[in-house]
This record gives structure tokens, sequence and C-alpha cells, in this order.
């Protein structure tokens, strides 16, 4: 008998000691916004709230006189007072007209990672004392991921980025389809003053594989959803007047993902199409809906393609994006598209014109020409009273010799070897 009654005080002391004991909660908290923090107790009369962080009070709401009253609304002779710590001042507060209905949640606003740690909730009524424990963490979980090519490091690499992170996330990069070369990313992570992460991670481009999709992947230590975004870029060249059929291909991860078709010629981008492979709805903008050809069956399985209709150079040259979307995952296809006219050149409008280059050309020859003209005036100009004088001195020499009668076989043809004119008249004579 007296071991029966040993069980017995043994589980009724085990049964008061877990009377009032609650599991610890753990809350998740987002950084900017607000943070609840459970605790619940038996309703009572002339309660006090304490809340403590680290065992440090950082809240306490007081009520003197009364209950409070069932309805939930307090009576004029209820005396409240309430203590907030410097660091919750102004963003702590509990619901007044629900603790007599046994309801002793703290509200945190504007919630930060300073908020992070172990809380204990404190309540005592005129029907005894409660304690309740909440392990708060606070995260900022990943809102966008943008995924570009970029050309300023002097070479192509595909530029990863996050934003205002926290904890910090991991980076991880694959490409579609997979290549044997080892991918060596360059990842950068920077906190800013309130501990948030912006991810910079970069992988340079792949020589000799233009129609490779890069993949990039980031996770959280937390648990949250994984967050993935690829890219593919690529050029094709069409001709005026024919159609013309621009590829996009989703990675077979994305099941039935929404599509976005925008254009862009060096202004800001326009819209052409959208369509909703769950509902089929598309929707298209003026003046595309004349010009691109979407087949709705096909986007559902990852075939996006867009047929460009009766092309022109001057229009449709220019920039396409396509963009496969779902919660927590992108996939972007940029195709530069080149619209070549019917010579086989491309658009007057869209080329630089070369004739300035061409007038100059000639120009330059038509001066270089006069100017050679006016050199061999001047050089034949100067050349002519050179030979004058000469001439006049041999007529004279002959004159000379022939005045003084010294006349001999060899004169008339050394004279003639000048000038066979003058030797004619010296024989004559």
């Amino acid at each position: 008998m007296s071991a029966i009654q040993t069980w017995a005080c043994f589980l009724l002391w085990i049964g008061f000691a877990v009377q009032d004991k609650t599991p610890d909660v753990i809350v998740t908290c987002v950084v900017s916004e607000e943070c609840v923090l459970p605790c619940s107790f038996q309703p009572g009369s002339k309660e006090t709230i304490e809340w403590f962080r680290q065992e440090v009070m950082v809240y306490k709401f007081e009520r003197e006189d009364g209950d409070g009253g069932d309805d939930g609304g307090d009576s004029d002779d209820d005396e409240e007072e309430h203590f907030e710590h410097e660091q919750f001042a102004g963003r702590a507060s509990v619901f007044p007209h629900l603790i007599s209905r046994g309801n002793a949640t703290l509200i945190v606003r504007r919630s930060g990672l300073k908020d992070r740690g172990t809380y204990r909730c404190h309540v005592h009524t005129s029907q005894g004392e409660h304690h309740a424990k909440v392990i708060v963490k606070v995260e900022a979980p990943i809102r966008g991921l943008s995924l570009e090519l970029s050309r300023l490091s002097g070479y192509e690499e595909m530029k990863c980025t996050v934003r205002d992170v926290f904890p910090a996330p991991r980076v991880t990069w694959a490409t579609e389809p997979t290549t044997f070369e080892d991918l060596r990313p360059v990842t950068r992570m920077l906190a800013d003053k309130q501990g948030l992460y912006t991810v910079d991670s970069r992988l340079k481009r792949l020589n000799g594989q233009p129609d490779l999709i890069y993949i990039c992947k980031v996770t959280t230590s937390y648990g949250g959803p994984a967050w993935t975004s690829s890219l593919r870029e690529r050029e094709i060249r069409g001709a005026q007047g024919r159609d013309l059929t621009i590829p996009c291909s989703a990675p077979p991860y994305l099941n039935r993902p929404f599509l976005h078709w925008s254009f862009s010629n060096g202004k800001d981008p326009s819209h052409i199409l959208t369509y909703d492979s769950r509902s089929g709805d598309s929707v298209s903008s003026p003046p595309w809906d004349n010009h691109v050809e979407l087949d709705g069956f096909r986007v559902p399985f990852g075939d996006g393609s867009l047929r460009l209709m009766d092309p022109k150079p001057s229009e449709h040259t220019g920039s396409y994006t396509c963009v496969f979307s779902l919660p927590h995952n992108t996939h972007t296809e940029r195709t530069d598209v080149t619209i070549e006219d019917s010579a086989g050149g491309r658009s007057t409008s869209e080329e630089p014109s070369y004739w300035w280059v061409v007038g100059l050309v000639i120009a330059v020859l038509v001066v270089a020409l006069v100017g050679m003209l006016a050199y061999l005036k001047v050089k034949g100009g100067s050349s002519k009273p050179r030979n004058d004088p000469e001439e006049a001195t041999e007529l004279h020499l002959v004159k000379d010799s022939t005045a003084d009668g010294n006349l001999n076989e060899s004169s008339p043809l050394t004279v003639e070897g000048t000038n066979g004119q003058s030797g004619l008249q010296t024989a004559l004579s």
C-alpha cells in the first residue's frame, strides 16, 4: 500500500510540475514587418504581463483594478500602465482588449535583426502565474534575383545579383546542357549597416559555346524557397518580308510557366505579348498583334518561340526578350535580330551612312589633281625661259664663226649636232 501511495504522490508531483509548462515556440520574423510573439494563459483578473528578452524586461503591462469584463472592454475604473525598453520604444504592444480572454501576445512592429533572441512571457493573475518561452529568428528573405550578361570587365561574364538578404545565402552555378569545363565563379557578399547582405556572383562566359544556358541558384540557411534564374543569349538574321521564327525554350524544371515577350531597339522596352499557361489567356499589344504569332499549345511544354510575320528592317531590327516565370524561378532568352533589306544588306535607317566618306575621298582626289596640274604648269613655264638664252647663244656663236671665215668640215657637223636648223643655215651661207 505504501508503494502505491508513493507512486501516486510522484505522479501528482509531475502533474503539478508540468501543469503550467508549455513547449517553447519558435517564431521566424521578417525584417521591417510585424513580429508576433504568442502567449496565452488562464484568464483571471488584475493581470500583470511582463515580457523579457535575454532576462531583460522589454515590455510590461499592468491593470490595477477591475477585470476588464468578459466582453473584451475595459471598465472606467481600470488603471493600465505599461513600460517599454528603449530598444522597443513605440514598436512593442499587446492587445488590451484581449487580455481578459487570456491573450498576452506581444506585437513587435518594424522588426530588425537586433530583435533576435529568446523571449519569456510572464503573466500574473488572481488565478496564478503563467510562463512561456518564445525563440525569435529574424530573416530577410530573397525578394528577387537578377541575371544578366556583363562586359564591363573586358570580357563577357554572367552576373547574378541578390540584394538585402539575411542570413548570407549560398550561390551555385550550372549550365544546360552540362559542360565538362570547370565552372569558377567569383562571389562577393557585402553587409550594410543593418546587417543585410548584397550578393554579387560572376561567371566568365565559356568560349565556343554560344547557345549555352547559364543557371544561377540561390539558397538560404533558414530553409526558405530556393531561387533560380537562367539566361541564354543568341543572334539571328532574317530577310525583309520573309517570316522569321525567334526561338525560346524553357528548361525542363519549369512546369507550365507564365510567358512574356518584349522588344527593344535602344529605347525603352515595349510589350509584345503575354501568355498564361495555366489559363490559356494571351494578350498582345498593337502594333505587334498584326506581326507576331504564338503557338499556345506548345507553351505549357516549354516552347515559347515567336513567329515574326512580314518583318521590316527599320521596325523589327532589335533585341527580343522572352521570359518564362514561376514563383522563385525565371528563365530569360535574349535574341538580337537583324532584318536585312531585299538587297541583302541592312536597312539604311539602321545602318550608318558612309556616303559622306565617298564624297570626301572624291573631293580630296579633285584637289590633288588640280594641284598637280597647277604644279606642272608652273614647272613648264619656268623651264621655257631657261632654254631660250641657250638657243640664242648657239645662234650667236654660229654667226660669229661665219663672219670670221673660219669654216672647216667639223664646224657644220658640230653645229648640226647642237641645233640642226642653225647648221643648215651655215652650210647655205
